[in-house]
């Protein structure tokens, strides 16, 4: 299916993890297709090739966490990697390993027993709230503020 840009985006009833934080940073005004696709044309080598590809291509790259880990990296906040929950405050983004790559977002509520921030992410069923923040390996943590800056 090829979608729109910019903003474009699969139907609402459909997507993927990475569609969670596309959609979440597109209601404050901050496209990741379009960060991500802009970046790539002018760092197309400091991607990931994981897809074969030979250029960018807007309409399904900002959906690869992969890229989007590139684009945190290149144009975010590294921050640290801990176990600590006081370390993720709402808003951070979160990577892990599931087996695939996966990316969710912090949010500002928390566990049952108050001790960890609650994630929104989407394991296939849809964007859930969970408590799963450290029930994977975290391979990536950052802040971004896209022209917010």
């Amino acid at each position: 299916m090829q979608i729109s840009y910019p903003n474009g985006d699969v139907p609402d009833n459909t997507g993927v993890c990475s569609d969670v934080a596309v959609r979440a940073y597109r209601t404050i005004g901050i496209d990741l297709q379009k960060d991500i696709h802009e970046d790539m044309k002018g760092s197309f080598d400091s991607y990931p090739k994981n897809w074969g590809l030979l250029q960018p291509d807007p309409n399904i790259d900002h959906r690869r966490v992969p890229n989007l880990r590139t684009l945190f990296k290149r144009k975010g906040v590294l921050l640290p990697v801990t176990r600590n929950p006081n370390d993720y405050a709402a808003g951070d983004i979160v990577t892990w390993k599931l087996p695939l790559p996966h990316i969710g977002i912090v949010i500002n509520r928390v566990s049952t027993d108050g001790n960890r921030p609650l994630i929104v992410h989407n394991v296939g069923a849809g964007p859930v709230i969970a408590d799963k923040l450290f029930a994977y390996k975290i391979t990536g943590h950052y802040r971004y503020y896209g022209n917010l800056k």
